[in-house]
């Protein structure tokens, strides 16, 4: 308990909490704005961290990705666009509602759930992740290999693209990661004799790239009219805008919601994006009038906005535990605490203590936050709506070069940001999953650095990987069960689709 203590006293400091507030308010404004993901908007910050001490930094990225979670309700409803990929099931019936006339039931009720979906799944992190560590501080390197293997496993086969193609992009990611020095050796590899490749790329340069420059590209090539709609006006919103009975009648379909966004946050290479469809179809489904779903009702709503809220303490889990993120923004996050000179993992909770709970404090503040500038702010974010995207995409860009100038002092990064923002639009037109390559980048450090000390340790009998492990065999196994309900999936879909 006193290490709650701690930790909230830590985050409320009056300099912290300015900035979890100006997180906050950035990450609702950049989940709300079409085009501009909770992903993105942290990559574009993730700059700022380099100045802050940990508690600092992690605290305003905290705020950034639980701002953006909820963010993008707003435009979902207000637009019928989803403003990140986790608002695309709040489209289904809330923009119903919004035609209707009950836009202000339909605000508050996303705005409620997604609070107390954010809160469940922090509660889940807070109670898990401590026992969890548990069981990882025993893991060696025959472990953390078959972890990495897992992994890259689960991000080929959960994802929403080709399995192939998800795992080709891991594969793009880990050759990446494999450029300049690694952890067991002091020479550069593949440089091609470019001496400012020899500490091999930063993560910085790839975040930004993959997950700005790409989504710049990209909106500059869509039509206006294909991303862009009208705002309706919502009215007035008194009190929550719905009735304690509607709130009690949907508790089960919250409770349910949450469970399944939490554990589908777990899951590295998944996200809100999984979640809130996976949460939808099954309340969906568990309704007793499924038929009105996607005709303007709040159960819709409830579903998508607590599912994808509660993927954010799911997501958390696997980073603070294992060093694994579970989705986009958790990869950022990351980043954020290499930038700090800290490796999430076992030795987090070890090493990091107060560290550890502060980030715990600032998740449950943050949500606090949110739900009390998204009930008074709403106006001013529905304005934000309206700004001229080529106006919105040259400020980022800006933003972009001089993050990029900023992590080395150099030209050269703004090149690399350049040349892989490119890259990273060709491969989402050709339908790979930039997630993948992302993850792939992050793990083929951690998966050679084990092999290389496990082969090391086992004096190059690789069978040891096995035989010396039983946790290892549990998971090798558990991957390739993983593996075969994926193959059975393709090819029961195959055969039901002739």
């Amino acid at each position: 308990m006193s290490a709650f203590l701690q930790g909230f006293s830590s985050v409320m400091a009056p300099q912290v909490l300015l900035i979890m507030i100006f997180g906050v308010i950035v990450g609702i404004i950049g989940g709300a704005l079409p085009g501009v993901s909770g992903a993105m908007t942290m990559a574009l910050f993730l700059p700022m961290s380099y100045g802050m001490n940990p508690t600092e930094a992690i605290s305003m990225l905290v705020a950034i990705y639980i701002g953006a979670m909820s963010g993008g309700l707003i435009s979902a409803i207000l637009l019928s666009i989803p403003g990140t990929p986790a608002s695309v099931a709040t489209t289904f019936d809330g923009a119903p509602m919004a035609a209707k006339g009950e836009a202000a039931k339909a605000l508050g009720v996303a705005i409620v759930f997604s609070f107390l979906g954010g809160l469940f799944g922090i509660l889940m992190l807070i109670g898990i992740a401590p026992e969890l560590v548990r069981i990882t501080i025993q893991f060696s390197y025959y472990e953390y290999f078959a972890v990495g293997i897992f992994s890259l496993t689960i991000i080929s086969a959960v994802g929403k693209k080709s399995v192939l193609k998800s795992f080709i992009g891991a594969v793009i990611g880990i050759f990446f990661s494999f450029i300049g020095r690694s952890a067991t050796s002091p020479f550069p590899r593949y440089t091609l004799g470019i001496t400012s490749l020899n500490a091999g790329f930063a993560i910085l340069d790839l975040m930004i790239a993959f997950y700005a420059i790409t989504q710049i590209f990209d909106a500059a090539f869509t039509r206006d009219d294909q991303i862009e709609g009208t705002v309706l006006n919502y009215g007035r919103i008194e009190g929550f805008g719905f009735s304690m009975r509607e709130f009690k009648s949907q508790l089960g379909n919250a409770l349910y919601a949450a469970c399944i966004g939490t554990g589908i946050g777990i899951l590295p290479g998944t996200g809100g994006g999984v979640s809130c469809i996976a949460a939808y179809a099954a309340v969906r489904n568990r309704s007793k009038y499924p038929e009105k779903f996607g005709t303007g009702i709040i159960d819709g709503i409830v579903a998508s906005e607590t599912a994808n809220n509660a993927t954010v303490g799911g997501a958390l889990i696997p980073l603070m535990t294992l060093g694994i993120p579970g989705d986009n923004a958790t990869a950022i996050l990351l980043a954020a605490f290499m930038v700090q000179g800290i490796s999430p993992g076992p030795m987090l909770f070890e090493k990091n203590g107060a560290l550890v709970y502060s980030i715990f404090a600032a998740c449950v503040v943050c949500h606090f936050i949110f739900l009390a500038i998204e009930c008074y702010g709403l106006r001013i974010f529905v304005k934000i709506l309206k700004i001229e995207r080529h106006t919105l995409l040259a400020v980022i860009s800006a933003v972009c070069i001089v993050g990029a100038f900023t992590i080395n002092n150099r030209l050269f990064d703004i090149w690399i940001v350049l040349i892989f923002g490119v890259l990273g639009y060709v491969l989402e037109k050709m339908d790979f999953s930039l997630v993948t390559v992302i993850i792939g980048f992050i793990l083929g450090p951690i998966i050679e650095e084990n092999f290389c000390r496990g082969m090391q340790r086992s004096l190059g009998d690789f069978s040891k990987f096995v035989t010396d492990s039983p946790i290892a065999v549990v998971i090798y196994l558990v991957t390739v069960l993983v593996i075969g309900m994926k193959i059975y999936q393709n090819r029961k879909r195959k055969v039901s689709g002739t």
